[in-house]
């Protein structure tokens, strides 16, 4: 059998780790006096115009409040801000470095963690981390299998959610909640299920819920996969593919580029379920007229993935103050319940909620309700992602398998 070993020896750690102690008063104002003046250079992903329209909604309000600058440095990949501080240590280059906050999860965090390009820890000095759920929502310490220790802060959730339309599938009864539950769904109704190109990673997220679902020990995905146990871990997922796929959308000979052309099939009657890695993403989407008002989410009946999104700080920015500043504002109760609300972002909270004053709490009491939007109770839990390394070998193996 494989071994937990490693995995329960991770998590202990990190669960244990005194990083989360919070600073005293005094060292924050001191922060904040540095801060003021300053220009914080944020380099984010710029391929979602809502979540640009919330990054300048973030650079004013600190502005407001603390006379700090926000430039979003527009990226296409995070990894260009990650070349950009390697080529500046490279150079010798220690202070004052041209990158001061990134949006990074995920392969990038553990490359500038494991390379020493990080600034931190930082989440101690932070005020707001008090708030920050680091029991339930376990992804706000550990990214893709690696313990943030501190030198990354969590600022926004994703979970996968599957929405469907209503008004065709009427049963709730018939809605499959497990991965072999939708493999009976998809022989009773075929054609009318699919996924994004496994090229996409929609698509190999698909099948990466679908192991972890089929799994009895999700936890073995916890650590990188070998040669050995990636045959003996997924077989019971290709040969549960191998059932699904010819029951697919076009006999599963053809795939939507992305989400957003799976969702097109949902609004156009072709499909009736798709996947998703954003819970309000059926929500904002009624909201926008691009899907209708009948469509809801559901989830697995044991959970489904979730990961989060992080701000960084290089080890060399040269606003690192400042950059602190945003941080902090980004994970307060103002700019979470903001981020929440489906008329700008719709993202999920990295909130305890047990934590807010009854003020604070009322901030997303106040957020518009939409059916189509999960609650809490229906999400559950996010499961932990698996090591990356997983999800290249699932790439990899299902074109090896399923193309020519």
């Amino acid at each position: 059998m494989l071994q937990r070993r490693n995995f329960t020896l991770l998590a202990t750690a990190v669960l244990a780790s005194p990083w989360v102690r919070a600073q005293s008063p005094g060292a924050w104002e001191s922060v904040l006096a540095k801060a003021r003046g300053q220009t914080v250079y944020w380099n984010a992903w710029a391929g979602d115009e809502t979540t640009n329209a919330f990054i300048a909604w973030v650079g004013e309000q600190v502005k407001l409040r603390h006379g700090v600058t926000v430039v979003h440095t527009r990226l296409r990949d995070t990894s260009e801000a990650v070349t950009r501080v390697i080529a500046e240590k490279s150079a010798g280059r220690n202070e004052g470095g041209t990158v001061d906050l990134i949006w990074i999860n995920g392969p990038n965090f553990f490359a500038m963690k494991r390379q020493g390009l990080l600034y931190g820890p930082v989440t101690q000095t932070l005020p707001n981390f008090k708030y920050v759920d680091v029991t339930r929502k376990r992804s706000n310490l550990i990214d893709f299998t690696t313990p943030v220790d501190g030198m990354a802060v969590p600022w926004s959730l994703a979970q996968i959610v599957f929405v469907y339309d209503s008004a065709r599938l009427r049963n709730p009864a018939d809605i499959p909640r497990s991965a072999p539950a939708m493999l009976d769904w998809a022989r009773r109704h075929p054609g009318r299920l699919t996924h994004p190109k496994v090229s996409n990673f929609l698509g190999s997220t698909f099948l990466k819920q679908a192991l972890v679902d089929l799994m009895a020990d999700p936890a073995l995905l916890q650590v990188p996969a070998t040669d050995t146990s990636f045959v003996q871990v997924t077989t019971p997922l290709w040969a549960w593919y191998d059932q699904l796929k010819p029951t697919l959308w076009r006999q599963g000979q053809q795939f939507p580029d992305n989400g957003s052309a799976q969702r097109q099939l949902l609004n156009d009657g072709e499909i009736d379920i798709t996947l998703s890695f954003h819970p309000a993403e059926a929500a904002a989407s009624v909201s926008a007229g691009l899907l209708p008002a009948t469509v809801r989410s559901f989830t697995f009946s044991k959970g489904t993935i979730g990961n989060t999104s992080f701000v960084a700080i290089p080890y060399n920015a040269a606003h690192k103050e400042g950059a602190l500043v945003v941080a902090d504002f980004l994970i307060g109760p103002e700019a979470q319940a903001r981020a929440q609300d489906t008329r700008y972002l719709g993202n999920l909270n990295v909130l305890d909620f047990s934590k807010l004053s009854a003020l604070d709490r009322a901030r997303f009491d106040r957020l518009t309700p939409s059916a189509a939007l999960p609650s809490a109770a229906e999400l559950g839990a996010p499961l932990l992602e698996p090591h990356a390394s997983w999800m290249t070998r699932i790439e990899a193996e299902w074109q090896k398998r399923y193309t020519r």
